[in-house]
């Protein structure tokens, strides 16, 4: 693995570990920057938004967030400046595997993303969970959950594009490296989730 693909890898997990913290508006506009290679903008861009959002990180998040944009450009003050936190133990977030009515009668967005994903080498299961604030207020969310064994950050880009084009202006993609260890929020999105392209093939190794 090169210096390049570690923090990439770094990047990616960081922004994973992200979801849920950070607003969608931003999140997937810094992963699409990753997709795309332009870890110059995140290197400026990432700690500066975690600040004015005041999220703070773990002792992993730290350390993935160093390795991915401390060589990159990023300010070292910036990123000594963002505050840590142990653990982190709650979302504010709800997950169901019901989808709203709105997407009964006809999913486009499943039928598309089946066609995209068909027969892909580096997919190990692709599920779909709904996001609800705890709080009631705000939209439901679709969440695309992708375990994958290589290119996650690019897929990730690539889902993105596909659900913007759709008419997602905010897509909910999140592609998890195949062992790692999952934050809350995807283990509790993973937990109230269903397979979303139910007779698709997905490649098992």
């Amino acid at each position: 693995m090169t210096d390049v693909d570690e923090r990439n890898d770094a990047c990616h997990e960081l922004l994973l570990r992200l979801a849920g913290r950070l607003p969608d508006r931003q999140l997937w506009r810094l992963r699409d920057w990753l997709a795309g290679g332009a870890i110059d903008a995140l290197a400026r861009a990432l700690p500066l938004t975690l600040l004015r959002e005041r999220v703070a990180i773990t002792a992993r998040e730290s350390l993935l967030l160093n390795t991915a944009l401390l060589d990159s450009g990023a300010d070292a003050g910036r990123l000594h400046a963002v505050p840590w936190v142990d653990q982190i133990d709650e979302v504010d977030y709800t997950f169901t595997s019901e989808s709203p009515e709105r997407v009964n009668a006809g999913d486009s967005e499943a039928v598309v993303l089946g066609a995209v994903l068909h027969g892909r080498s580096e997919l190990v299961d692709v599920r779909g969970s709904w996001r609800r604030h705890r709080s009631g207020m705000g939209p439901t969310t679709r969440i695309v959950l992708v375990t994958a064994s290589t290119d996650c950050a690019r897929l990730t880009g690539e889902l993105q594009r596909v659900l913007r084009a759709l008419g997602t202006h905010e897509p909910g993609v999140e592609v998890m490296p195949e062992g790692i260890d999952l934050p809350p929020y995807h283990r509790a999105a993973l937990a109230a989730s269903e397979p979303l392209l139910p007779g698709v093939i997905v490649h098992q190794g």
